[in-house]
């Protein structure tokens, strides 16, 4: 599978990277998450080159995760903003800030923490059943391909349905 094929893959995981899937890219969506969305903004805080950045901005606009606001008439100025699509992604980064700080955070603990602004305690992400409400973890879960599974060359989607056992 070539990295420039991964949105033509009969799988969300793969065409999902094909969109959201370097590292610089999930650093822009941090930072939008974090209110940035100036270019000028992104380039300071991120250290990024004008043209990785320009990249990774058009992408997400082309696939409606981001979109343009103008904020200046003269000249013409834009900012980015989160779409619906692009707010959608907010589970996916708190996931992997969990992860990183359960697995990649020293001895003082997470950078940052998230507060539901609802009741104000510290939150972290749980997954849990869109059917009956229970938290659920890998060896919770039972795989199956759905009916929009075409099968690439003989590949078996599922070689080992329950890898966490």
């Amino acid at each position: 599978m070539r990295w420039e094929e991964l949105d033509q893959q009969p799988c969300s995981l793969a065409r999902t990277l094909a969109v959201i899937g370097d590292r610089w890219t999930l650093l822009v969506l941090r930072e939008c998450f974090l209110g940035v969305r100036r270019f000028e903004m992104f380039e300071q805080r991120l250290g990024i080159t004008r043209h990785i950045l320009t990249d990774r901005l058009k992408k997400l606009v082309h696939h409606d995760v981001l979109y343009k606001s103008p904020y200046q008439e003269k000249p013409v100025r834009e900012e980015y903003r989160l779409t619906e699509k692009g707010l959608d992604l907010h589970p996916v980064i708190l996931s992997l800030v969990r992860w990183g700080d359960t697995y990649m955070a020293d001895e003082r603990g997470a950078p940052v923490v998230h507060i539901h602004k609802s009741c104000g305690e510290v939150m972290h992400p749980v997954t849990v059943c869109s059917e009956c409400g229970e938290p659920i973890g890998a060896r919770d879960v039972r795989v199956q391909t759905g009916d929009a599974w075409a099968n690439q060359a003989g590949q078996d989607p599922l070689p080992n349905a329950n890898p966490a056992d």
